[in-house]
């Protein structure tokens, strides 16, 4: 895809969103539904991932993390917003490869020490790219990625969070 062509698919929404701001909020939603041993199914767009406990809390490895899928998240989403990016800025990218890496202490979760934190304490987002970008070329390409990425954004300055449990 090429500039133009992302700005005509584009243009007619962000004008409809600026006239009309509240068809621009959108819920998205996510669900699962408990499997067998310790796991919980979530329907994708494409497929169901079984999620279940990280081998560093006694699952098997055979199931998705949750940990992971929170990184594959991210990377799936700054990697489209990088895609998204340099498109619009109509800089060439060759190839990108995007990583992720999280650090977090599982005595947290495990509940063996109530002083370790629960959840990442850290994660670091990494771009590889080839291009002939020049330094304030890629300098703006990683900002406006930053900027846009709903994913980055979301673990950057959390939403407000909460959770229930009712009944059927």
């Amino acid at each position: 895809m090429d500039a133009d062509t992302l700005r005509s698919l584009q243009a007619p929404l962000k004008a409809r969103y600026k006239t009309s701001p509240e068809q621009a909020r959108i819920t998205l939603k996510a669900e699962g539904r408990m499997g067998e041993g310790i796991s919980c199914n979530v329907q994708t767009g494409q497929a169901l991932v079984a999620a279940g406990l990280h081998p560093a809390t006694g699952g098997s490895g055979l199931q998705a993390c949750s940990g992971d899928m929170l990184l594959q998240a991210l990377v799936a989403c700054a990697g489209v917003t990088l895609n998204a990016v340099a498109t619009a800025l109509g800089i060439a990218l060759r190839d990108a490869r995007v990583e992720a890496e999280g650090d977090l202490d599982f005595r947290g979760t495990l509940g063996v020490d109530k002083a370790a934190p629960v959840g990442f304490d850290a994660i670091r987002l990494r771009f590889v790219i080839d291009s002939d970008a020049d330094d304030e070329q890629r300098a703006t390409l990683l900002r406006l990625t930053e900027r846009y990425c709903v994913v980055f954004q979301t673990l950057a300055h959390p939403p407000v969070l909460s959770a229930t449990l009712t009944s059927p």
